[in-house]
């Protein structure tokens, strides 16, 4: 049986034909906030949404539907699978790999049904300066992802990272800080209005502790209330995009997770527009911690009962090298697990990771000596995670 997915639904002409509703004003682009109509439905069979993937993965570049053709017997990708049960699988990807790497971008076309761009709607990127924005690489992207039949998870628009040195060095009063973030959250959002499915509006406001706020240049100029501002300025913008609130530490039982469960649980009972929850799920002791994602499942059960969706975001699993065959099936048991999780819960609709190739992992930069934290190794060649979740996928099939 198809279980029923909750999601905005947009016109297929939409999907198909790749659409800009930008303006552009002294060669500096804005964008036409004109409201849209309200969206014709909320949910729709499963098995008619992996129709539409199949018929959109057609649409490529040289039109040869390679995409498409990936959908037909055994060697079909991880999109195929997922589609079929009413899921969409995907990675955060990398601008300069798609740009400059011929593998990257085929293997995600064949593989994904949805990204996240890795960086590129982040404020320091595509709002470098007060008056101006530069919305190239994040273009790109969107446009490439529609053009695969892909739909797009954007990330972030109120996060205490990644930010420019006009906003962090500035001397912002609440209004005007107020004034910055909706011009912003308005900008970009209204930009990607129909072409965004999903926003991670806010993300990590909890603190590491749990039961608290934290400490942000948003809570400090604004106040606590910068989180309910940021979702309705969200929808204001895109009255259609779903809206999710994301965290990471959140997969297991704790402080934390019952801090973000009350904070986002307070947001849907007082209106705030919130759809769902992302969980990060960074495995950040990687395949020595095996048991990490057991209370995952419960987990993402207890928000839904908040009346909120809920979604995995930035899966990864690091393995301290060099890989071996046990630490490769622990990894592939802790990808398993939380595709097992996601696909347990009628809610979960999404199951996205941080990235799909070792190449261009960010975990050994960050977190050393930890590495290989990904489905796929740094030639492209499938791992024991990939073939786990693909057997997971399969088992399910109809």
């Amino acid at each position: 049986m198809y279980r029923d997915r909750k999601f905005r639904v947009r016109p297929v002409a939409s999907i198909v034909e790749d659409l800009d509703s930008a303006l552009q004003v002294d060669g500096q682009e804005r964008v036409n906030r004109t409201a849209q109509p309200p969206t014709a439905g909320r949910r729709i069979a499963r098995a008619v949404l992996a129709i539409l993937w199949v018929v959109v993965a057609g649409c490529g570049d040289d039109g040869s539907g390679a995409a498409a053709d990936s959908c037909a017997g055994g060697t079909s990708g991880l999109r195929c699978l997922a589609a079929a049960r009413g899921l969409t699988i995907g990675s955060a990807v990398n601008f300069h790999a798609l740009s400059a790497d011929t593998t990257y971008p085929l293997v995600a076309a064949r593989e994904f049904n949805i990204v996240t761009p890795e960086n590129e709607m982040k404020w320091d990127i595509v709002h470098p300066q007060r008056e101006r924005y530069d919305f190239s690489r994040a273009d790109a992207i969107v446009a490439w992802a529609r053009r695969h039949g892909m739909e797009v998870h954007g990330h972030v628009l109120a996060w205490h990272q990644q930010n420019p040195g006009w906003l962090t060095a500035g001397s912002f009063g609440r209004d005007e800080s107020i004034a910055i973030l909706r011009d912003h959250i308005h900008t970009l959002v209204g930009r990607y209005r129909g072409r965004v499915a999903q926003w991670d509006v806010v993300n990590e406001a909890v603190d590491d502790s749990g039961g608290k706020l934290r400490d942000t240049l948003w809570l400090r100029r604004i106040g606590a209330d910068y989180i309910d501002l940021a979702f309705r300025f969200a929808r204001e913008a895109d009255p259609n995009v779903q809206l999710f609130y994301n965290d990471y530490a959140i997969e297991s039982r704790g402080v934390k997770f019952n801090a973000v469960s009350a904070l986002v649980g307070d947001l849907k009972a007082r209106a705030v527009p919130i759809d769902g929850v992302g969980f990060q799920s960074h495995v950040l002791f990687g395949a020595q911690c095996a048991r990490c994602l057991d209370n995952l499942g419960a987990n993402l059960r207890r928000i839904t009962d908040l009346g909120l969706d809920v979604a995995i975001t930035e899966l990864d699993v690091p393995i301290t090298p060099p890989p071996t065959d046990e630490n490769l099936a622990a990894q592939a048991y802790l990808y398993d697990t939380a595709l097992a999780a996601c696909l347990s819960v009628p809610r979960c609709y999404t199951f996205v990771m941080w990235g799909f190739t070792d190449r261009y992992s960010w975990i050994p930069a960050t977190f050393p000596p930890f590495d290989d934290a990904l489905i796929f190794d740094r030639n492209y060649v499938p791992k024991p995670a990939y073939d786990a979740l693909r057997m997971r996928l399969a088992t399910l099939a109809p």
